[in-house]
């Protein structure tokens, strides 16, 4: 059974800090790619960012550069999400998911995605 499971989310006040975690049941996603979403109230799921276990490689939404740093444990399977200066539109429920590789896909539609976690509420006070 394949699982990613999330953790680290709570309420902070703006401008605060949270660091969220996505551990990953297999070693063999270190051939996947992953990835951060959102979901608001009311809205639709939006990409946060994405990173590559084998190249390193990272690019997020620009509402969150800067502020946002994805990094991995590869000795824990797990890979995190680091968030700084956050402010009240940043609240949602946030999900760590896995994509297989493929040449066609950008990995930043929540569609090219096949596995997810279940989410946690980060909650950003004004």
């Amino acid at each position: 059974q394949v699982q990613l499971i999330e953790s680290g989310g709570g309420l902070v006040q703006a401008g605060g800090s949270l660091r969220l975690s996505c551990v990953a049941s297999r070693r063999s996603f270190r051939s996947y790619r992953m990835g951060w979403f959102r979901q608001a109230p009311g809205k639709e799921r939006e990409f946060v960012g994405t990173f590559s276990w084998s190249g390193g490689i990272t690019y997020y939404t620009d509402s969150v550069k800067g502020r946002f740093t994805i990094s991995r444990d590869s000795a824990e399977n797990t890979v995190y999400l680091q968030m700084n200066s956050l402010k009240p539109e940043d609240t949602a429920v946030y999900s760590c998911a896995a994509a297989r590789l493929s040449g066609g896909k950008t990995y930043i539609s929540a569609s090219e995605y096949e596995y997810w976690g279940q989410g946690t509420q980060v909650t950003v006070s004004s």
